[in-house]
């Protein structure tokens, strides 16, 4: 629905998200990590853990988080260590590592949950055979995030998507990685991840430009 803006009645009509703080979200660290697994541990939401755990790992979307289904991520009686889903919004496959923190309290959940490898790994609270919607994940995490004393307006779903790439990224500096696990179709939407990776890159891309030269001056 639209309006005109020569409509009187939308002349002091205030937008949806007025006051509200838009663009990228922060990741988290690593102490907020472990402050808000704490926290969930603490209040025994094993659900809520295993979404949390599973959100940082696989890096995926929210929209591919809460339709993955137990059959992607068990195999017999043991939780993967290593997924492949396709992504809903370019139709590409990625693939993510599910690591111990994670497969631990993914197995707690699907013991406690039960149902076969078409079910859906969290099930909404309405109707069991539909998935969690993406708005009720969003409501799940702004508790997470306050209960840690975080402002959840600094943060949202896409956060959990950034953190384990905001960390490699880090340690290694490499963002031809960041673009595989996030799985982006071009370099340009990883380096969109983080500012800072735009200079980062540049500065790596100059780097190369000059040992060319070098090498091409040495070889006259």
């Amino acid at each position: 629905m639209t309006y005109s803006h020569f409509d009187p009645a939308a002349q002091n009509r205030v937008p949806w998200n007025f006051g509200a703080k838009i663009g990228p979200k922060r990741p988290f660290n690593q102490k907020q990590i472990w402050a808000i697994r704490f926290f969930l541990d603490r209040e025994e939401r094993i659900r809520d853990r295993a979404l949390f755990d599973l959100a940082i790992d696989s890096k995926l979307r929210g929209c591919d988080l809460v339709e993955l289904k137990i059959g992607d991520l068990v195999s017999g009686p043991k939780i993967r260590t290593r997924a492949t889903i396709t992504q809903r919004k370019t139709g590409r496959p990625v693939q993510f590592e599910i690591a111990a923190d994670a497969r631990s309290s993914l197995f707690a959940w699907l013991e406690l949950r039960g149902g076969d490898v078409e079910d859906f790994v969290f099930p909404s609270r309405v109707d069991p055979a539909r998935h969690l919607s993406t708005r009720q994940y969003a409501r799940l995490f702004d508790e997470w995030v306050a209960a840690i004393g975080l402002r959840p307006e600094e943060f949202g779903t896409h956060s959990l998507r950034r953190t384990k790439a905001s960390i490699i990224y880090k340690a290694t500096g490499n963002i031809r990685a960041i673009q595989i696990l996030l799985g982006h179709s071009k370099i340009e939407m990883a380096l969109g991840e983080r500012p800072a990776v735009l200079c980062a890159y540049a500065e790596q891309a100059a780097g190369m430009w000059q040992k060319k030269q070098w090498r091409r001056r040495a070889r006259e």
